[in-house]
């Protein structure tokens, strides 16, 4: 008995002591549950404001030059041969049959010759010329934040492919160069405009599904046979080599950015913070082993890069995303694209579906949401629907996105995406990453806007 005294005496000690009312203890213990920030926001400089809807001159014609003309490249020449309003400049890659292959698109179409770049640095003095408009940047990733801060640098407005940067200091780049020279940096978020996506979001904001509570995207796609692929795969195999050195969603955007417009990111509500969590790597080599032999190169490399990442986020407002990220998976495509609110629910994969009260447990018939979603055709799709299909790049979509680009730079009209979407989406990357690194660790979310993230209360695609 008196064993069980001790043992009952020490046991309530040691509980006093970890759970004891010491204030500073406390806070040291509400501290080690919070998100950490480990990217503080850099002021901005004297008279540095933001471009919450900016809207810039009207270009009448408008003079465009395209670096990087490989898959992503070389099919947005094609599209703009359809745009009216738009003069081709200047074509650069440095694989000079790129550039070859988008000259004989230009000349097919009646276009005149474009000037020719294939130099490593030649983009510096495409930027530098005073007869271009607009960057079109379709590069590996590690050149996007770079020459778009060069080409706003150099009184240029830019684009370009996602992501738009890798790490957070890439991201405050992006939006401190576009607020010191108040020119448009847009990343080319293509998924944004995808018919079923951007009819949710004409839903959404007709509050169809009420008050929006939690999203989810994704970009899940089978990439190991084109990362492998030294012929006809990714330049100098760029890809692979990012696979090779980091974890979390190196690739975000396609998945976050309808779900982000949705939501109204920075558009009245705005990220908080962050949690992430990936699986160990067993594609890559798997497949590696199975293509090339258990002693090949590739089969021996250490591939950082987990098959699956999950990651949630928590809002201002108390909603909830999930992102996923597998490229080493063999199983079918998926953006996810779900949305899910007080009154009905959405999404695109692995079934498309549209359920709503007061029998929200199924999905609408076929007959149904198609009537639905013919209903809820947004606007600008309307302008341009049936020229897009036409036309084509993902089922039209890319058309959709061309096409909206040029029309709000002729009009003199804020973009759809401006340059804290850029920063935010592209975000995920490095904020996702730490928080792998470190046992899935919240971690906060930075605020790119500084503050001005309430400025306005909902996303607009602007026509005249």
């Amino acid at each position: 008995m008196k064993n069980l005294t001790i043992i009952l005496i020490t046991f309530l000690s040691v509980l006093v002591v970890s759970c004891g009312t010491n204030p500073e203890q406390k806070q040291a213990n509400d501290e080690t549950f919070k998100a950490r920030e480990l990217f503080p926001e850099p002021p901005q400089a004297e008279g540095q404001t933001d471009v919450i809807e900016l809207a810039c001159d009207p270009i009448e014609t408008v003079r465009i030059a395209f670096i990087g003309l490989g898959m992503r490249g070389s099919g947005a020449v094609y599209r703009y041969t359809f745009l009216e309003g738009v003069e081709i400049i200047a074509l650069c890659d440095v694989v000079p049959g790129n550039v070859e292959k988008a000259q004989q698109t230009l000349a097919d179409k009646g276009f005149p010759k474009a000037d020719e770049y294939t130099g490593e640095e030649d983009w510096k003095l495409i930027c530098e010329r005073d007869d271009i408009d607009l960057i079109y940047v379709c590069t590996h990733w590690d050149l996007h934040t770079p020459i778009a801060v060069y080409a706003m640098e150099h009184g240029k407005h830019v684009v370009t492919e996602v992501p738009a940067a890798l790490t957070i200091d890439e991201c405050w780049q992006l939006v401190n160069t576009a607020e010191l020279t108040r020119k448009h940096c847009m990343q080319l978020e293509n998924c944004n405009y995808d018919f079923f996506e951007i009819a949710t979001l004409n839903m959404a904001q007709h509050g169809l599904f009420g008050e929006i509570v939690h999203c989810e995207g994704a970009y899940i796609h089978d990439l190991r046979w084109l990362n492998f692929d030294e012929e006809t795969g990714y330049w100098d195999m760029w890809r692979l080599k990012h696979l090779e050195k980091e974890d979390g969603n190196t690739y975000p955007t396609h998945g976050f950015g309808p779900i982000a417009h949705i939501m109204n990111i920075h558009r009245g509500d705005k990220m908080n913070y962050i949690t992430s969590m990936s699986t160990d790597q067993f594609g890559m080599t798997a497949y590696a082993k199975e293509k090339f032999g258990d002693d090949s190169d590739y089969a021996n490399r250490t591939y950082k890069k987990g098959d699956m990442n999950t990651s949630l986020i928590r809002t201002e407002k108390g909603k909830t995303i999930m992102l996923q990220h597998d490229v080493t998976s063999p199983r079918p495509y998926s953006r996810l694209h779900v949305v899910s609110g007080t009154k009905g629910f959405a999404q695109k994969y692995p079934t498309k579906g549209i359920a709503l009260e007061p029998n929200a447990h199924h999905f609408l018939s076929q007959e149904k949401m198609d009537s639905l979603l013919e209903v809820y055709t947004h606007p600008i799709v309307k302008d341009i629907d049936a020229k897009a299909k036409e036309v084509g790049g993902h089922g039209g979509m890319d058309f959709i996105m061309d096409y909206r680009l040029i029309y709000c730079l002729r009009n003199g009209l804020p973009l759809d995406e401006d340059v804290y979407d850029a920063a935010e989406w592209s975000s995920i990357v490095e904020l996702s990453r730490k928080s792998v690194e470190n046992q899935s660790m919240p971690v906060k979310v930075p605020d790119f806007t500084r503050g001005a993230w309430n400025k306005v209360n909902t996303v607009s695609y602007y026509k005249k």
